[in-house]
Order: structure tokens, then sequence, then C-alpha cells
């Protein structure tokens, strides 16, 4: 367990790192992301001594796969995840081709709520299909004072 603690911190101050970026990347913002998840799940996943070893191979095929995901995504996608995002109802989904990159999407807000600060917040799921490989996402978008949605996470 301790040596997940440290592999999450690990990779929570490299998100933080890569946040002074400006901005970061989405290949960037999607391989830590990857890696959390990836983490997390290996960790579940692994048992007695190979727990370790499942965490952190779940963080390396994490980072690979977001990383992957985030770098076909690009401006038209963005734009199409801000529509998704406002007007779409929770579990409605929006599927779109990229047309420069052939990145096949779908997107799917899965739960809408106000944070603690008063924010209104989406989480998301998010599928591409990029050279006959599906891969998925996770996010959490909220909503800036400009009318925008921002990925939090």
């Amino acid at each position: 367990m301790k040596r997940f603690s440290i592999a999450l911190t690990t990779a929570v101050a490299a998100l933080g790192l890569t946040a002074c970026e400006t901005p970061p990347s989405k290949e960037a913002v999607g391989g830590i992301t990857g890696a959390v998840v990836g983490g997390v799940i290996g960790h579940q996943i692994g048992e007695g001594r190979g727990k370790d070893a499942a965490t952190l191979a779940g963080m390396i095929i994490g980072a690979v796969i977001g990383s992957n995901v985030g770098r076909h995504l690009d401006e038209h996608d963005e734009r199409r995840a801000q529509v998704v995002l406002e007007r779409n109802r929770t579990g409605e989904a929006a599927h779109w081709v990229n047309p420069d990159t052939g990145a096949d999407v779908t997107m799917v807000p899965t739960r809408t709520y106000q944070s603690r600060y008063g924010q209104y917040c989406r989480e998301y799921q998010t599928t591409v299909i990029v050279g006959g490989r599906k891969e998925s996402a996770y996010g959490t978008a909220c909503r800036q004072p400009d009318g925008s949605w921002k990925i939090v996470n």
C-alpha cells in the first residue's frame, strides 16, 4: 500500500508540473490521467507480492493509452466536446469523426452536479477509435465564468 501511495503521489505531482505548461498539452493530460486511473485499477487487480507490479503496469499502460487518446484530440474535438457538455443530457451520447485526424469519437456525460464552490461540473466518458484501436477515457469538466467548460481532471 505504501508503494502505491508513493506512485500515486508521483503521478499527481507530475500532473502539477504539467499544469505549469501553458496550456498543458492534451497528450500530457491524457497520459497523467491514464497513469492515475491505470495505477488504481492495477492496484485493485494485483494480489499479494504482485500488487506492486500490477500497480506499476497499470500506470504504464494507462499513461500510454491516455497519451494516445490525448494526442488525437484537437480543436475540432474540443469544440464538439464543449457542445456536448453544454447541451447533452446525462447518458445522452454524441458521436463525431474528426475530419483532420480520422478519430472516431463518442462522448457521454455520465454525471452532472454542482461543486461545493457552486460551479456546475460534469463527469464524462470518451471513447476514441484511431487506426482501428478503441481507447476510453474518463474525466470531469466544470463550467467557467465565461460559460466555457474546462477539464479539471
